[in-house]
């Protein structure tokens, strides 16, 4: 489990880097796209390992994480900074919330990682204005 954890925060850090460093998360859809992109992978477990009947309670998750990222993207890039975290709040009560038998046994740990510390790093970010937290008129 440690080995997962940071080897979440690990890859969240490299990936938020180098979009800074490139210039990918100038583009106010850059974290609203990886919190979509992170809340699919338990789709994709479903799919894998288990029913429709879980892949549509996956789906309300998805959808509800979509929303929130989309909700963001329009309004405010603090709401899915909140919705990373909040979605590794999520990895960690996930298994008591859906039973999706096509979850590896390290991903809730190493998502867990990642989303906090790329929803860390995003809250960094607007911290420091380095991007701009709501949309230009």
């Amino acid at each position: 489990m440690v080995l997962s954890l940071l080897i979440g925060v690990g890859l969240a850090l490299g990936v938020s880097l180098f979009a800074t460093a490139v210039g990918f998360d100038r583009e106010r859809a850059f974290y609203p796209t990886v919190l979509i992109v992170v809340a699919s992978y338990y789709g994709l477990f479903a799919v894998m390992g288990d029913t429709a009947a879980v892949l549509a309670r996956e789906g309300v998750a998805i959808v509800t994480f979509g929303l929130l990222a989309t909700f963001g993207f329009k309004r405010n890039l603090w709401i899915v900074a909140a919705g990373l975290c909040g979605h590794g709040l999520f990895d960690l009560g996930h298994a008591r919330l859906i039973a999706n038998s096509g979850v590896p046994a390290w991903w809730p740990a190493f998502c867990l990682a990642y989303d906090v510390a790329a929803g860390a790093y995003l809250a960094w970010r607007l911290r420091g204005s380095k991007i701009v937290a709501v949309p230009l008129p």
